[in-house]
């Protein structure tokens, strides 16, 4: 494949990190606007690192093996009457769940932190208890880590 680089490595971590966050939108139509603005309330996130439960996890690990931070409060009516523009309705705040997953790894002396996605973190859960090294396959530009697999001897 073009401008996919394979590494090897085995000063490796994966991280999770899991945010809830609560949205609101607003529009004059709620029902025909097809875009409608959004607007952010409060927000929570707890950092998952190579599948261990982390300081402050509520709840977890969930059907993906991820850990949760408590909820955020949920916004008041005053808040979310705050940001209504005078001719908008607002919708029910809705409660949002997010992750973003992180490979962090050691290249010659330098760390590398790439984005990357659930099958790879499953991976390095799995890989990190023994140490394993891993070969990675990076995306394009190696701006991304595409996939992992454990070295075979």
């Amino acid at each position: 494949m073009a401008g996919c680089t394979n590494v090897t490595t085995s000063q490796y971590e994966a991280t999770a990190l899991t945010t809830y966050t609560w949205q609101v939108k607003y529009a004059n139509n709620l029902t025909t606007e097809p875009s409608p603005r959004r607007e952010e309330f409060a927000t929570t996130s707890l950092l998952n690192r190579n599948g261990l439960k982390p300081p402050g996890a509520v709840t977890g690990p969930d059907d993906k093996g991820l850990w949760w931070a408590a909820l955020p409060p949920r916004p008041t009516v005053d808040e979310v009457e705050q940001r209504q523009g005078s001719e908008q309705e607002a919708s029910r705040p809705e409660l949002l769940k997010s992750v973003k997953y992180e490979f962090i790894y050691s290249e010659d002396t330098q760390q590398r932190t790439l984005p990357t996605n659930y099958d790879v973190y499953r991976q390095v859960v799995k890989a990190y208890p023994k140490r394993s090294p891993l070969e990675l396959t990076l995306g394009v530009g190696d701006n991304s880590v595409e996939k992992v697999e454990p070295v075979s001897n």
